[in-house]
Order: C-alpha cells, then sequence, then structure tokens
C-alpha cells in the first residue's frame, strides 16, 4: 500500500510538471522538471502556481460557492453541497492536489538553497507559497501532516503524523518572517518564470506581508494567542511599517492572470459549457448587487449584452433562487453565470486567477481598527476596501466611493455597534473575496458574517459545516496517525471544529 501511494504521487506530481513542458512561457527550456536532474526553481514555479490556483478555482465554483450562497445547484438529490449536504469523496481532489503542489514548492526551496543554485529571493517565495498552501489546507480539514509531510520520495516517510492547528499556525508564522527578511535584497527573478508578479520581489514580499495579517486575523479569537496576534498586527502596520511593507494598489494583488495562451488558461474553460451555467445565482449574491446598483453588474458599463461577470438576467432582471430550499420546493432557475466564449464571462476572465487581492487586505484592516488594534481610522480602510474591490475590475471607475456607498444605504456609520460594524466590513469583504478560493467560508467561520439567510431544507442542524473530512483512503494508509488525529481534534465529520473555531 505504501508504494502504491508513493506511485499515485508520483504520478500526479508528473502530470502537474507535465504542463510546464507545454509551453516556451513557464520557461527557456520545454523539459519535465521531475525527469531531469538540472531542475531550477525557475522551472517550477509557474507549473506549481497555476496548478494550485485551478484546484483552488474550481473547488470555490462548486463548493464554497454552495455553500456561501453564490450559487445554487439546483436538485432534489442527496448530496448537494447548498442544503450542507456533501459526500466524503468531496475531500480527495483539494487534499491531493494542494499536497501535490506543495512538494514542487518545498523543492523550489530545496534547490534554491544549494550552493550553485542559491537564490535568496526564490527561497523567500517557497516560503510564501508554501505557508499559502499549508493555511488552505489546515483552514479546511484542521489537524494535517505539516512538519513531516512530502517526505516520502526523499525520507520514506509514507506515513505522517498529523500535527495540531496551533503548531502549524506558529511555524506558518516563522516561515512568512523569514521570507519578509529574505526578500528585503529585493533581487527579481525572471520575468517569465513569475506569472504572478513577473519577477517583481517587492510585490512578493507585500503579498507575503499582507498573508501574514490575513492569518493572524484568522487565529486572533484564541484565547491562548489573542494577545501575541493582536500584538504583531500592531507591529506590522502601526510600529514597523517600513519592515513590513503591505499591498496598497489593485496592481500589487497577488493574481495570475489567465491570458489564455498554453497553459494560462482559465480552468473553468475545461468546464462544459452546459454545466457552467447549469447552478442559479443565490439571491443573497445578487439581491444585494442590484439593490447596491453595483457597478460589477451594471450592463451600462460595458458594451455588447453582458456585464463583466458574466450574468444572465432572468425576465430583463437580475434575480436569484433561495439557497437551501427544502426538497420538493423546486424554485425556478433565473439568473446564472453565462457559458459563452465569446464575450467576456467568468470561464475567460482573466481576472480569477486570485490568491489574495488588496481588498482583502483593506477589510482586514478595517476590522483591525473596529477592534481597537492599530491605529487608523476604520472608516477610511472600510472606504478603500470598498473602492479597491471595485476597482480590480472597473479601473476606470470614477464614482466617488463615499456617493455609492451612501446611495447603496452602506456608507460607515461610527455610532453603529461593533457586531453591526463587522457585518457592514464583512458583507462587503464577502464580494472582494469572490472567486478567491474558500476564503468567504473560511471567514465566515471564524466571524458569523455575513449573515445568510438559513432555507428550510439545511442539514448539519442548520449549522454551516465547519470542515471537510479527511479523504476515505487516509483512514486505510495511514490509520495510526488517522486515528490519534481525530482522538485529538475530534470525530472525522463536517461539523467538528478546528482549532482556532473552538470557543
Amino acid at each position: 500500500m505504501k508504494k502504491i501511494i508513493y506511485t499515485i504521487t508520483s504520478v500526479a506530481l508528473l502530470f502537474s510538471m507535465l504542463l510546464a513542458s507545454c509551453t516556451k512561457d513557464f520557461t527557456k527550456i520545454n523539459t519535465d522538471p521531475n525527469n531531469t536532474p538540472n531542475a531550477l526553481p525557475q522551472q517550477l514555479l509557474a507549473p506549481a502556481l497555476v496548478n494550485t490556483l485551478s484546484y483552488n478555482l474550481i473547488r470555490n465554483r462548486n463548493f464554497n460557492n454552495e455553500l456561501m450562497q453564490v450559487s445554487v445547484d439546483l436538485s432534489d438529490a442527496e448530496g448537494k453541497v447548498f442544503r450542507y449536504d456533501f459526500r466524503a469523496s468531496w475531500a480527495d481532489y483539494t487534499y491531493n492536489g494542494w499536497y501535490s503542489e506543495l512538494t514542487n514548492f518545498k523543492d523550489i526551496y530545496k534547490i534554491a538553497n544549494q550552493e550553485l543554485n542559491y537564490n535568496k529571493s526564490f527561497i523567500g517565495i517557497s516560503l510564501i507559497c508554501q505557508t499559502w498552501v499549508y493555511s488552505m489546507l489546515t483552514d479546511t480539514y484542521g489537524d494535517i501532516p505539516y512538519f513531516r509531510s512530502n517526505l516520502a520520495k526523499d525520507s520514506a516517510v509514507y506515513e505522517p503524523p498529523f500535527d495540531r492547528q496551533k503548531d502549524i499556525y506558529l511555524d506558518m508564522f516563522s516561515k512568512l518572517e523569514q521570507a519578509n527578511e529574505l526578500l528585503k535584497a529585493n533581487k527579481d527573478i525572471p520575468a517569465n518564470s513569475d506569472p504572478v508578479f513577473s519577477g517583481n520581489i517587492s510585490r512578493w514580499r507585500k503579498f507575503g506581508n499582507s498573508l501574514y495579517l490575513r492569518l493572524l486575523m484568522r487565529i486572533s479569537g484564541k484565547p491562548d494567542v489573542a494577545a501575541n496576534c493582536i500584538a504583531k498586527i500592531k507591529e506590522i502596520v502601526d510600529l514597523k511599517p517600513g519592515d513590513y511593507p503591505l499591498m496598497t494598489t489593485v496592481d500589487e494583488s497577488a493574481i495570475l492572470k489567465w491570458t489564455g495562451g498554453g497553459p494560462y488558461t482559465s480552468p473553468l474553460m475545461g468546464v462544459r459549457e452546459q454545466d457552467f451555467r447549469q447552478p442559479g445565482i443565490a439571491s443573497f449574491f445578487i439581491d444585494h448587487l442590484v439593490a447596491w446598483n453595483d457597478p460589477r453588474i451594471d450592463q451600462t458599463q460595458w458594451t455588447g449584452t453582458n456585464n463583466r461577470w458574466g450574468i444572465a438576467t432572468y425576465s430583463g432582471a437580475y434575480l436569484g433562487v433561495p439557497s437551501g430550499y427544502a426538497q420538493g420546493e423546486n424554485p425556478v432557475k433565473k439568473s446564472y453565470f453565462l457559458s459563452t466564449t465569446s464575450a467576456v464571462t467568468l470561464m475567460n476572465e482573466p481576472l480569477t486567477g486570485i490568491m489574495m487581492n488588496v481588498a482583502e487586505l483593506k477589510f482586514i484592516l478595517a476590522e483591525a481598527a473596529v477592534k481597537g488594534w492599530i491605529s487608523g481610522a476604520a472608516d477610511t480602510y472600510y472606504n478603500d476596501g470598498a473602492l479597491l474591490s471595485i476597482k480590480q475590475w472597473l479601473p476606470n471607475w470614477a464614482v466617488p466611493i463615499t456617493t455609492f456607498l451612501t446611495n447603496a444605504d452602506m456608507a460607515w456609520d461610527n455610532s453603529a455597534t461593533p457586531d453591526q460594524k463587522m457585518e457592514r466590513i464583512h458583507l462587503l469583504k464577502y464580494y472582494a473575496l469572490f472567486l478567491t478560493d474558500m476564503q468567504q467560508w473560511f471567514e465566515y467561520r471564524r466571524t458569523g458574517h455575513p449573515v445568510l439567510p438559513k432555507g428550510a431544507g439545511m442539514m448539519n442542524n442548520g449549522v454551516m459545516p465547519a470542515r471537510m473530512t479527511y479523504p476515505v483512503y487516509v483512514q486505510s494508509t495511514n490509520p495510526t496517525n488517522y486515528k490519534a488525529a481525530i482522538a485529538a481534534q475530534g470525530p472525522d465529520v463536517i461539523s467538528t471544529q478546528v482549532w482556532w473555531q473552538k470557543p
């Protein structure tokens, strides 16, 4: 069985690396890095980023969006995610895919540390990318193999132990500290090896520190680490901003743009057109945008008949369907995401390869300001987040953000209660996180915001699932460590809270 696991892992890695040999855009040398002793970091980075974002986008579409009332896969069948009902097999795709790409990111670190290839920039980028992927893994599953994961090939560790989420987070913080120091040298890398920042190391450093704030905020509610998290947030933002540069503009957002050339084709293009347009758009998602007269779905902003996000109207209006409806209600599908490739739709939109955008960062800072952790004005961060969230999609949009928010009845209110302020921040943040892996789900689990309506057909006692279960095969291939993990964390079910969710 151990040999089978290693073989499956190797095949997955080989498949992901074959992507690198499809186009000269990845490297100047068309080779399969896994089958050459001369693999270099610049050969590994682009395919690892493309593959990871491909896993993210597919699960964003058919898992996160269903849980978070972006879309509704209308059916009375069992196992519908929008009803908080999903099969254990859902776990395999991201678990296998993310761990596969971690091997590539770790190889970048290992090779860039060799004397002949020593490169601080690639080492720092590797640490940031490892943290990015590990954070998605642990936020999805809870306790996971971390310190001794991905060692089957080099060290014959076929049954890695599961590490506690608290320990994982603290080590991820250490990785981001190291990356920030390494990237101070600001030595750029080949532009064609980096489809996110085109080799601009200062932007990688800003992304790493912005990611740091995302993760600090995520565990800031845990009493045993809260004081340290709050102190670190203040250090990054107020006390040592020169030592921890952050993203400030849309251009600095960590987004891999799908140009349509070779492997830089959106994975959503691989979804059959009839399948892409099958889910209806949820009422929660579309109703706010309509009420706000949001320009991201305003057809007057564009030539032709399609809006930026490619949303179809129903009888001339944008209308959604309720999520979580009971079996037998059978609502009619109304608006949906268009699947034509003859205009801009989400299938071919270049901007969907989102790792983290600057609008998310601004809303993190708004929350920190409301809680009194940093000295900045919450309304300024809030307004900036709202503006940059729109500017990401509409760079030429010129309406003053205060005018837009006032007309949308979403203007900042200093007299509101802390909970009302959190709801307002996280409702706008919900749209800023659109298409960003499963961050909407993670943030809802952390905060309970934005408040989502509860349909009569929801399962799991109407409570948002707290995690994905571990892949079923882990029970047989790593039984001792699997049993230890569930003994420590709780039963391997979707209602078991991960460490940062527990009171």
